[in-house]
Parts: C-alpha cells; sequence; structure tokens
C-alpha cells in the first residue's frame, strides 16, 4: 500500500466510526479514540505505521499480549473444525479449557461456569449465591467494578452504579485503601483491623442470616489497585464463615498472570466460594469469561435446575483460545516474568520517579499491575484536578505510548510479557510527560 492508501484507511476508520460506532461510558460527541489497526507482543499500530507502545494491556486484558501465534493458530484451527456450538452440546474445546482452569484453582474445584465476559460471570456467580444460601442480600465495595449488566453493576461502587442501580438486595462498605483511609488508620495493621470492624458492623446492621455473599475483587483494579492489607482477605473469610456468608472473589482482572500469579489470591492466604475471571484467560482474543465453582455450590444443583444460560456459553473459538493461550503461558514461563519484572524493573523505577515527581503521591502494585496516583500537594493528598491529567494523558499518547488512565492516577499494566527494555521506555516516557506537563 502506498502512504496515501494507509492515510486513507485511517481516515475512513474515523469517518465509519463518528457515523455508527456508539462508544461506551462515553458523551458522543467529545469521544475521539486512537485507531488501532494492529498489534504484536506489547505494541500497537495504526494502519499508517504510527507505533504505539501498549502499557494499558487495552482494558487490562491483554495478559499475554497482541497477536500471540499460538493462540491466534489455534483459534484458525478451531474455526476450520467447528465456529459454533450450543452450550447444552459435549465439545472437547470446552472440556480441555475448563479442565485448565480448576487445575489453576484450589482443591475442591472442580467445575467451571462458562460466560460471555466478566461482568456476566459476576452475574452469575451472585446468581448461584443467592439460590445455594437461600438468602438476597450481596455486600461489596464502593471502591470497585464488577461490570455493567444487572446486578453486577449495583455490586459496583464507583460512580457507574448510581444511574444503573436497579437491582435488588445490595449493600455497599468500605474497603481498605490506606493512602486515602476512611479509618483514619496510620499503618497498614490499623487499616486492616479497622476495616474488618467496619465490615463486621455493617453485617450485623444488615443481619447475617440475609447475606448471600460478599463479593470482593482480590486486588480491586479500576478503583486504584489498591493491595489489601496483611490479613484482611483472609479474615473477611472467616467473618464470612461465621454467618454462613460465601465469598465470592472476583479475579476478572487480577487474575491469570497480572500479579504474577496465576491467581491473585493465591497471594493472600485465602479461599474463595466462586471464583470469577474474564481478560487475562485468554488475553481476549475471543469474548469469555466464567465462573468457577466449589463442589459444595455444585451439587446444590446437580438435582436442581440452575436458572441461567447463555447461547455462547463455551464458544468454540473462545474455548481453544483459552486452551492456547494458559498452556503458552505455562510453557513460555509468562506468569513468572509477570511477577520477575515488577519486582525488578516495574517497582523500582516508578519508585525511583516518584523520588523525583512531587505529583506522585504513591505508587503501589505487583506483578504488571501498578498504580501511580498523582497529587495536587504531597501534604494534603488532594487528588491532581482533571485537566492536568487529562495534559499528561495527551503527553504520553503523543510521545507513542497507550495510558491507562483513570481519575488522578496512571495505572501501569502492561501486558505479562513485557520487557525489561520496554518498561526502561515507557517509564522515559512517564517521565517526560511528566516534566513536561506540570512546569
Amino acid at each position: 500500500m502506498t502512504d496515501d492508501t494507509v492515510a486513507d484507511l485511517d481516515a475512513l476508520a474515523r469517518e465509519l466510526d463518528r457515523a455508527h460506532v456508539f462508544h461506551s461510558w462515553s458523551a458522543q460527541s467529545q469521544a475521539s479514540p486512537l485507531v488501532i489497526a494492529s498489534g504484536r507482543g506489547c505494541r500497537v499500530w495504526d494502519h499508517a505505521g504510527r507505533e504505539y507502545l501498549d502499557f494499558s494491556s487495552q482494558l487490562v486484558n491483554v495478559n499475554i499480549g497482541h497477536q500471540h501465534p499460538g493462540v491466534v493458530s489455534a483459534i484458525r484451527e478451531q474455526a476450520e473444525l467447528l465456529t459454533t456450538v450450543a452450550p447444552a452440546t459435549v465439545n472437547l474445546a470446552r472440556g480441555e479449557a475448563a479442565k485448565r482452569i480448576v487445575a489453576r484453582a484450589p482443591e475442591g474445584f472442580r467445575r467451571v461456569f462458562f460466560t460471555n465476559g466478566g461482568a456476566d460471570a459476576n452475574e452469575n456467580a451472585i446468581r448461584m449465591a443467592r439460590l445455594h444460601t437461600g438468602r438476597d442480600k450481596i455486600l461489596s465495595t464502593y471502591r470497585s467494578y464488577h461490570g455493567n449488566t444487572g446486578a453486577a453493576i449495583v455490586s459496583t461502587g464507583d460512580w457507574r452504579r448510581v444511574p444503573n442501580e436497579f437491582a435488588r438486595g445490595h449493600v455497599h462498605f468500605f474497603g481498605p485503601y490506606l493512602y486515602r483511609s476512611e479509618f483514619w488508620a496510620t499503618t497498614p495493621e490499623q487499616e486492616t483491623e479497622r476495616a474488618l470492624h467496619h465490615l463486621r458492623r455493617v453485617i450485623e446492621a444488615e443481619g447475617p442470616t440475609s447475606i448471600a455473599a460478599v463479593l470482593l475483587e482480590t486486588v480491586p483494579g479500576t478503583a486504584g489497585i489498591l493491595v489489601p492489607p496483611p490479613g484482611y482477605l483472609a479474615r473477611v473469610r472467616e467473618l464470612c464463615d461465621r454467618h454462613g456468608i460465601l465469598l465470592i472473589l472476583d479475579e476478572v482482572m487480577a487474575g491469570f498472570g497480572r500479579t504474577g500469579r496465576w491467581f491473585a489470591f493465591d497471594g493472600y492466604d485465602v479461599r474463595p466460594d466462586l471464583i470469577t475471571f474474564a481478560k487475562g484467560v485468554n488475553s481476549g482474543y475471543v469474548p469469555v469469561g466464567g465462573v468457577i465453582i466449589d463442589e459444595p455450590i455444585a451439587q446444590t444443583f446437580d438435582d436442581r435446575v440452575f436458572p441461567g444460560g447463555l447461547t455462547y456459553s463455551g464458544h468454540p473459538l473462545a474455548m481453544a483460545s483459552i486452551v492456547a493461550a494458559l498452556d503458552a503461558m505455562e510453557s513460555e514461563g509468562i506468569v513468572d516474568n509477570a511477577r520477575a519484572i515488577g519486582e525488578t524493573e516495574i517497582g523500582p523505577a516508578l519508585a525511583d520517579l516518584a523520588d523525583r515527581h512531587a505529583v506522585i503521591g504513591e505508587v503501589r502494585g505487583e506483578g504488571v499491575f501498578w498504580a501511580v496516583e498523582l497529587v495536587a500537594d504531597r501534604e494534603t493528598r488532594e487528588p491532581l484536578p482533571a485537566a492536568a491529567v487529562g495534559r499528561i494523558k495527551a503527553a504520553l499518547v503523543e510521545r507513542g505510548l497507550l495510558p491507562f488512565v483513570q481519575d488522578n492516577r496512571i495505572h501501569v499494566v502492561p501486558p505479562c510479557v513485557v520487557t525489561a527494555e520496554e518498561v526502561a521506555e515507557a517509564l522515559a516516557i512517564y517521565d517526560e510527560a511528566l516534566s513536561t506537563e506540570l512546569t
């Protein structure tokens, strides 16, 4: 193709988008998305060849990197064999995918209910919890995002819940977040104790026998990559056990390598009753999610109909992509790479960045799952205004880096396959953008 031809393709893509595409979470007249035409590893390009280093992993889901050849090949091979099949049938790819997923779960998790993504994974986990316990209420935190379907969006704590509160039986509480503690805590230990006291009082006030489940992101992602303080999750488990309440851990964003572990909860001495997943299980190559079900809950539906289903549950193209993605992550040491790169490259580099930029209030994270919290004043911790954050985001994109920016934070969330050289390249761009846009 000539330069004029590829430029025309970018222009055509923008024209068609403006004319016909309705974008999520956007005022349509103000949306101005980038054109992305292709990708490989940690990089993407538009039609004209403008390159971007993808430190957003799109929506924190491309864990294995763009266009992994083994996963692309598996999807192609499955498409040639069978492109779709009803969920009520038996399909080998579905069984192989489920086998690999439960192999990473704790002992006693043997079955998977496949969904189309993370939102309906949480939706169905909530349904299972209510039917298994015979109770109604779901407790979740204000700083959370669980998806944009009926119960999932009402379980969500952030602003997106408010225009969508049509589901019943949802109660919110504050989880731990030491940097902006709701509990006047000054140490991680205090934050754990006081957050647990708060949750215990909410459970008591709501009536323990009315509560079906506590739903938590193991590491809240969109809310700020809020790594739980020591002991918190294990003691939430104890609270749930005391009152016959199920614990649902949402691993949609944190799971399958993002924290440098197969599941984020593997690092927190906690065993859930239901595990929801999506995103990293196949890096979003084909839409998919699911619920991993502890056997006592699964047995509830041995002789009782589970009143839920999806036309594309266990879609063969998605199943083939899961098998190939998890096999590649294992054989290529991709989860280990995420852990090591976080410990030796991203963590130290972000700490150094914070030392040199007063606008950084806190750096937190693990694996390839980090947040840089931007403040107008380190003493008061006043969040950096949206206009300044917008200038930084624009500067990052202009310099060839795709960032994940949420509120007053930059989330540093590259694919799990990121190299030390790519981390250094990205950190130089962050450094330059912070230096030039705030002077």
